[in-house]
């Protein structure tokens, strides 16, 4: 349920560790170079994992030698914090741009759920990939407990909002109500467009029922009144 002018005044923090995070380039030539070992980098990560990505590797896929590499990362860390740095902005996933000018709050819950969806699926092998990072680097873990901790205050505020307005319920306490429901929307994300990637058969959920049904359960759970509810699965 965040919203553009949240993330304008009260940005989240960086999903990259920011002691990792070198000076840009002072050439154009310089930028566009490593903005090619980030690329390859992704490449790279997303397709080996993040312990069994080499360097040649990266240098290999980016067309560059070691030693250019070593002009602007010292190692696998800090190329992986870049990667990071870069993809963020598309993991913002605003969504009450997408339903401006509107007080109904089912109609921002879908919006945000879609947007979150939708930059979730593409960027799903990276989101693979920070499972994989988070259970192996504590520095890593606790720079994404934070980020996700921004997420869930941000929730609650707008949960505590509709409290305020009678359009949720009251006797919810807003952070632990915007700490399970995030929760559930997160790890439904992982399992449809992680876990079952390149999966084709019955018990994949498509798109339009994940969002349906992640949203009318977001909705139930914070009683919204029965005139705030979708009735059918948006099938478009």
């Amino acid at each position: 349920m965040t919203t553009d002018g949240d993330w304008e005044n009260d940005p989240p923090p960086s999903m990259a560790q920011s002691s990792l995070l070198r000076d840009p380039p002072v050439t154009e030539r310089g930028v566009r170079t490593k903005a090619a070992l980030v690329k390859a980098a992704r490449v790279v990560f997303e397709r080996d994992g993040y312990l069994d990505a080499r360097l040649t590797d990266i240098t290999k896929e980016a067309d560059c030698s070691t030693g250019t590499f070593y002009t602007y990362f010292a190692s696998k860390e800090e190329v992986f914090a870049a990667v990071l740095e870069v993809a963020q902005e598309d993991m913002l996933h605003p969504g009450m741009g997408r339903v401006a000018d509107t007080d109904d709050p089912y109609a921002v819950v879908e919006a945000s759920n879609r947007a979150y969806f939708e930059a979730y699926q593409r960027n799903s092998r990276l989101m693979g990939l920070l499972e994989q990072v988070s259970s192996i680097d504590a520095n890593f873990r606790e720079v994404r407990r934070r980020r996700s901790s921004a997420f869930i205050k941000r929730n609650a505020r707008s949960i505590a909002d509709l409290q305020a307005r009678g359009l949720a319920d009251a006797q919810l306490d807003p952070l632990m109500a915007s700490r399970a429901l995030s929760s559930m929307i997160s790890r439904l994300a992982f399992g449809a467009f992680v876990l079952d990637e390149g999966i084709d058969d019955g018990d994949r959920p498509s798109f339009d029922d994940l969002l349906f049904t992640a949203s009318r359960i977001w909705a139930n759970a914070l009683r919204f009144p029965d005139r705030h509810l979708n009735l059918t699965p948006d099938s478009s």
